[in-house]
């Protein structure tokens, strides 16, 4: 196994729309969390898209909890390519590509793994795909965001788990939220994903674009055709948003001092 030695903030990460990115390749990522201790502290990794960062300038506890994560990847080639217009790099790593990658090519058969899952379905189809390893799961109940009990609830249940791997898969900004929480909880082990629809593409009850789409920007456009009645409102709200964010970036930039 490669060793991966990530260095100080400053040096491995930039810093694009209120988010330090970690500059990590996929690879990297892989070799890195297979290096973690079974008993570390519970830390987490976010992985930003266009949603994520429109909410984080607007919702000062989401950015809490992005600022506290351990990682912090870049899930969107819309983002990767407005940042290469301020000659800003950013590797992409996929919530969707790292989580089907950890299941089927990296998690050791018989590990323990800890999902809080949208419903019981996606649980007992992870179940049923991967009867190697042992599946504990949570499905929390809906309006999560208003009910601090249910929240407290999601962290005990990630304490109580005892996992290397705990897959957070309700969505932003609910995902990061219990993240940050568990991390605040001394007893709490592991380290956790905030993949958003991940377990359902690695389970196959949704499908993700393919490929070309992918490559091209426009997976977003396979996901609002798919599921418009949830999708459509984010997305005609979050372009105009995104390109106010991206201008304030510009305008900062042109501000700073010279290095």
């Amino acid at each position: 196994m490669r060793t991966v030695h990530i260095a100080g903030a400053s040096e491995r990460t930039r810093s694009f729309l209120g988010y330090a990115f970690d500059r990590l390749e996929f690879t990297d990522v892989l070799a890195l969390l297979q290096q973690e201790p079974d008993n570390r502290q519970f830390r987490y990794v976010v992985t930003p898209n266009v949603d994520h960062v429109v909410r984080r300038a607007d919702q000062p506890d989401f950015a809490r909890a992005c600022d506290a994560a351990w990682l912090t990847l870049c899930d969107s080639r819309p983002l990767r390519a407005a940042a290469r217009l301020f000659s800003v790099r950013l590797p992409l790593v996929t919530g969707s590509d790292l989580t089907a990658t950890l299941f089927h090519h990296v998690i050791p058969d018989g590990s323990r793994i800890a999902v809080i899952a949208p419903t019981r379905e996606v649980l007992d189809a992870l179940a049923s795909q991967f009867p190697a390893f042992e599946i504990v799961g949570h499905v929390p109940p809906s309006g999560i965001d208003t009910k601090p009990e249910a929240l407290a609830q999601c962290v005990r249940f990630i304490a109580q788990a005892e996992a290397r791997y705990v897959f957070i898969a309700i969505g932003c900004p609910r995902s990061e939220r219990i993240a940050y929480l568990a991390s605040l909880d001394p007893q709490a082990r592991g380290t956790g994903f905030c993949v958003g629809a991940a377990l359902e593409f690695v389970t196959g009850r949704k499908s993700r674009a393919p490929l070309w789409m992918r490559r091209i920007c426009l997976e977003w456009l396979h996901r609002l055709a798919t599921d418009p009645a949830r999708l459509w409102r984010r997305y005609l709200f979050a372009v105009p948003r995104l390109a106010a964010l991206l201008a304030a970036e510009a305008r900062n930039r042109r501000a700073a001092p010279a290095r």
